[in-house]
């Protein structure tokens, strides 16, 4: 990263603290972005801010996705494990921000849904709710986008099992599709051989 690069990214860290406050967790550069996290309770106006502020200007959402953190700490609380995750672009000042907000409860990760601020944060967020169980307050239409109707479970939490909860097969005596427990015993997936790695090509 060049000289300018890094002046640039450290003006827009402090644009971004200058205009939201205490609203801000923390703010650093990591790759060649900004990160900015905000508290839960401010996230909403925060985004609102980000869009409107003169200086900051950030019209569109790129993308915005969850994360299940429960391996790892994090700013606010070290039980807290649900992330949501902004991609934010500033096409007027040509300017990107990674926006971090931890959400507030374990059983039930909650956060306010920004289909006000960006409309493209709809499927979004439908996805983050399908995936990681994560609810949108004030989304319009909140359900499934990815997974099947009849789908239990949330499958990119780090506790889902791998072969899931319920299984779907044709039953020709009903002629319909039907649900049931998965009948697949859980195995752990091992290796049977390690090799070592070949350098120089093959002996």
């Amino acid at each position: 990263m060049s000289q300018n690069q890094s002046q640039n990214l450290e003006q827009l860290s402090a644009a971004l603290i200058a205009a939201l406050g205490d609203r801000v967790v923390g703010c650093s550069v990591a790759f060649a972005e900004v990160n900015l996290t905000i508290k839960a309770d401010s996230y909403l106006e925060s985004c609102f801010i980000l869009r409107d502020h003169e200086s900051l200007q950030f019209e569109q959402l790129i993308d915005l996705c969850g994360l299940d953190r429960s391996e790892y700490g994090n700013e606010l609380n070290e039980s807290q494990r649900f992330w949501v995750v902004c991609h934010l672009l500033s096409v007027s000042k040509n300017l990107r921000v990674r926006l971090k907000v931890c959400c507030q409860d374990d059983d039930l990760p909650t956060v306010a849904s920004v289909i006000d601020v960006w409309s493209s944060a709809n499927w979004y967020e439908r996805e983050a709710f399908d995936l990681y169980g994560i609810v949108f307050e004030g989304h319009p239409d909140l359900r499934r986008i990815l997974t099947d109707y009849g789908f239990v479970g949330h499958p990119f939490r780090k506790d889902f099992p791998l072969s899931g909860h319920v299984e779907m097969r044709y039953d020709p005596e009903l002629g319909r599709v039907v649900y049931q427990p998965v009948t697949i015993e859980p195995r752990e997936i091992t290796p049977r051989i390690i090799r070592e790695p070949q350098y120089g090509g093959a002996k």
